[in-house]
């Protein structure tokens, strides 16, 4: 079983629907096996997207990510991290596939709904920013 992170953005937070998220995530054969509803500091935002420092977005992107809570979360099941990829569908909802989160729920490229890890390496990373090993009920 692989883990990935899933971060339900503060556009999604904000307009409740959350929970729709999560059916589709649960939906697709993906567990969720840790969850929490946190406010980013612009401290934590910075760290957790650093990789991103340099370009052009990053000040926005932190802005919008402590704009309001979101929801972090833990999701497993076989090849959770391609998965939830497929299941967020393309990173711009205008061209996302039918029946994916983005394309449902996303207003925008920006405002994309949620997050996911990009490789099983991101992942694990990810998952210790956010969640202990005792938040996470298999």
């Amino acid at each position: 079983m692989e883990r990935t992170l899933s971060i339900i953005k503060p556009d999604a937070v904000n307009r409740q629907i959350t929970g729709k998220i999560n059916a589709m995530i649960e939906d697709a054969g993906l567990k969720i096996v840790a969850q929490k509803l946190i406010r980013l500091t612009s401290a934590q935002a910075e760290e957790f997207y650093a990789e991103h420092k340099d370009k052009p977005f990053f000040s926005g992107l932190v802005e919008f990510m402590c704009s309001a809570p979101v929801v972090v979360q833990v999701l497993q099941g076989e090849n959770a991290v391609a998965r939830y990829h497929k299941i967020m569908g393309a990173i711009n909802p205008d061209v996302a596939e039918e029946g994916t989160i983005r394309k449902t729920y996303a207003l925008s490229i920006n405002c994309n709904s949620v997050h996911g890890s990009d490789s099983v390496e991101s992942a694990a990373k990810e998952i210790n920013f956010f969640f202990s090993k005792l938040d996470i009920c298999e």
